[in-house]
């Protein structure tokens, strides 16, 4: 591994990408620690994929470096994956691919994302969610400290996504590993996440995501419409200060942040 981050999992520091004169990445900071749920956002080309990818090791940065965890095991689940429908690819064998876990570790991974019953299905016959679902089993095999999941309700309706997002966070309470989560809707991911970072190529804001929701960056990168988006809040057990950190209930503040209070600024 790169080197020990004390008390975080992986974190990019000015991490900068180039490919030839297009820079798609610039100076991005960004950390995951144990049992977090931060959400990635931005619009088409803000370099969300590209981040996902450095942080993979699958993009070497141009700028910047990578710190991960010693010993730091990654579940993936990319935007996209395309199977060939001619080859009748079952979903028990489909997570085998290159890993070698027992029947038993397949099943557990499957019934721990509601999906036992497809354990001999055709992976080209399922619906949007079970694929989804699938893909989130197999990285589950891993025993991941650390999953990143790109994109993870693309082509799922918006109460597929809440359940979706909701199994995520279930996930992260029972395993206590970290998530990264990569989207464009701030609105949905909200029932999940407890960090939120901005980007557009850079990282415009962070912080918790109703301070994020508010914050002039946000909504000049998303349009007026932001700002009067339903947020779908999460609910947890604890609370969150105006920095963003995890406090007890009764000493969290009595009501939100004043516009943009709570997201850091950057750029």
């Amino acid at each position: 591994m790169d080197g020990d981050v004390a008390g975080v999992l992986i974190e990019a520091r000015g991490v900068t990408v180039r490919i030839g004169r297009h820079e798609l990445l610039s100076a991005v900071d960004l950390a995951v620690g144990p049992g977090e749920i931060v959400s990635l956002i931005g619009p088409n080309g803000a370099g969300k994929t590209t981040l996902l990818r450095a942080l993979l090791g699958v993009l070497q940065p141009s700028a910047g470096a990578i710190r991960r965890a010693p010993g730091l095991v990654v579940g993936y689940v990319p935007q996209r994956l395309q199977l060939d429908p001619v080859l009748p690819l079952t979903v028990e064998r489909f997570m085998t691919i290159g890993l070698a876990p027992s029947r038993a570790a397949v099943e557990g991974a499957l019934a721990e994302v509601g999906a036992a019953h497809l354990r001999r299905a055709l992976m080209h016959e399922l619906s949007g969610g079970e694929f989804q679902r699938a893909l989130l089993a197999r990285a589950l095999l891993r025993r991941p400290d650390l999953l990143l999941l790109d994109e993870p309700g693309q082509g799922l309706d918006f109460s597929g996504q809440i359940e979706l997002y909701g199994l995520i966070e279930q996930i992260r309470d029972r395993r206590g590993c970290g998530v990264l989560l990569v989207s464009h809707d701030l609105h949905i991911v909200m029932a999940a996440t407890d960090r939120v970072v901005c980007l557009n190529r850079h990282v415009c804001c962070s912080g918790r995501p109703e301070a994020v929701s508010r914050h002039p960056d946000y909504m000049a990168l998303f349009g007026p419409r932001a700002a009067s988006l339903a947020v779908y809040a999460h609910e947890h057990d604890h609370a969150h200060d105006l920095a963003g950190e995890v406090v007890a209930q009764e000493d969290a503040p009595g009501e939100a942040a004043p516009h943009g209070e709570g997201a850091r600024h950057a750029g």
